[in-house]
């Protein structure tokens, strides 16, 4: 039985809120946006396994080593967000053939780039993220369900006041945790459900 109240859940859901604060704030300026997204995913896998927040000291340390690969994460990022976008008015302009099919395929190939980031954002602060993130996305249900949590988020975020938007930051990488580590749960929980019978 899980000893958590309704006090906890709202503690934890205001905690994730201002570390979304915490996160956008420190990727305004755009060229640590990957650091901070690093830094904001290590701190909730931190309080996932213990059940506490990290010490500043140790998310210092994560956000500046995940500046220079976070850099290049984010012009990355922004160069294939780019070109996809480049890619649709074009063919919604009519220049390049394709028509409807096209346009279609390329927002199916947005959508599994986006779950992909969602699920490299949750990878980051391990060791080789790349090969992490692969591996979580060869499941079409955690790709896609990573897909939704981005979209969503940022739906949400654009529908909300600005002042309120960071916190959907919080919350997706929030989320984007629990479908990467669903199995780990899942198994814990059924070895509780065993050591209990």
């Amino acid at each position: 039985m899980d000893p958590r109240t309704w006090r906890d859940t709202a503690r934890a859901a205001a905690d994730l809120a201002v570390l979304g604060f915490l996160v956008t704030g420190a990727a305004l300026p755009v060229v640590t946006a990957g650091a901070a997204i690093t830094t904001g995913s290590a701190a909730i896998r931190h309080h996932l396994e213990t059940d506490s927040w990290p010490p500043a000291r140790s998310l210092w340390a994560t956000f500046r080593r995940s500046l220079l690969p976070g850099l290049a994460a984010t012009l990355v990022l922004l160069a294939v967000a780019g070109l996809v976008t480049a890619d649709v008015f074009a063919v919604r302009a009519g220049v390049v053939p394709g028509g409807v099919p096209l346009a279609v395929l390329l927002v199916l190939l947005a959508v599994v780039a986006v779950g992909f980031t969602g699920l490299l954002a949750v990878a980051a602060p391990q060791h080789q993220p790349i090969a992490r993130a692969r591996a979580l996305a060869r499941r079409p249900g955690r790709l896609a369900a990573a897909a939704g949590i981005v979209i969503l988020a940022t739906a949400l975020a654009l529908m909300v006041h600005p002042v309120l938007a960071p916190v959907m930051v919080g919350y997706a990488l929030f989320a984007l945790h629990v479908v990467a580590n669903r199995e780990r749960v899942e198994r814990s929980g059924a070895r509780e459900l065993t050591n209990e019978s």
